[in-house]
């Protein structure tokens, strides 16, 4: 079994960096091997711009998705996309680690999600969901943030985590990966900053190590359910006999009815 870690943090010796370190060695005495890009490290550029596309179908305007798809379709995809994809190809478990910035995960990583997931490449209309490139892979999020659990609750001021978290894990199960809960690493920036330091690295070594050990029962961490594409109406709405796992994706009753 092979596992792919995306480390989004621009210093390598950060707890992201020691997390994306620890996934390493747990996975590694369960007897997977393990591969890291450090996208800060590796200079990734997380910005689309047509300077990326060495043919163009269009060099009067640059159109996104039509010059994904031409570049998907006549293989001219830029390499450093290329060799992201085929890490991806070749890993049975996707791990993202990344801090949580203003509510969201860091810019770098939003824009390796715009360049990776290529249109044509990656998805189309058919190629989606449970029909996904990436079916039958794995795909967990490793998050740190800043204040207690308490405070990322239903009812916390920080916003509901599961909420705060839903759209980077839909993007997962959009391209077809089975999507695991989450890991979140509390309090990490809080505790730096204001605790005793022996208390800090003691309580860092605890997240650390649970860590550890839930990657190393990874057939025990549940399932972030998602809809498939059977759940949809035809005019892309949700059936009114579909579950509903989100209120981002909901049944409004009173609607239904009318």
């Amino acid at each position: 079994m092979h596992a792919h870690v995306v480390l989004a943090h621009p210093e390598s010796k950060s707890f992201n960096g020691h997390l994306a370190e620890i996934a390493r060695e747990s996975l590694e005495r369960s007897g997977w091997s393990v591969s890291i890009s450090d996208l800060y490290g590796m200079g990734f550029d997380p910005c689309e711009r047509f300077e990326h596309y060495s043919e163009r179908q269009d060099g009067t305007r640059f159109n996104v998705q039509a010059e994904q798809r031409y570049a998907s379709k006549n293989g001219t995809i830029p390499i450093q996309v290329k060799d992201e994809i085929a890490r991806l190809d070749a890993a049975d478990l996707l791990i993202l680690q990344y801090p949580m910035w203003w509510h969201l995960p860091p810019a770098m990583l939003k824009g390796w999600y715009d360049r990776v997931f290529i249109y044509g490449e990656v998805y189309a209309s058919k190629k989606r969901f449970e029909a996904g490139r990436f079916a039958g892979k794995r795909a967990m999020l490793s998050v740190t943030v800043g204040t207690s659990s308490e405070t990322y609750a239903y009812n916390g001021r920080s916003g509901d985590i599961d909420l705060m978290l839903w759209p980077v894990n839909f993007t997962l199960a959009y391209v077809g990966y089975t999507v695991l809960t989450p890991f979140i690493a509390y309090g990490v920036e809080a505790g730096i900053r204001y605790s005793d330091p022996g208390e800090v690295e003691k309580r860092l070594a605890t997240v650390a190590k649970s860590f550890g050990t839930c990657l190393e029962n990874l057939d025990e961490v549940p399932v972030v359910p998602f809809n498939c594409m059977s759940h949809w109406r035809e005019d892309g709405r949700i059936k009114r006999s579909a579950p509903a796992y989100s209120p981002f994706i909901r049944h409004m009753q009173e609607l239904e009815l009318k």
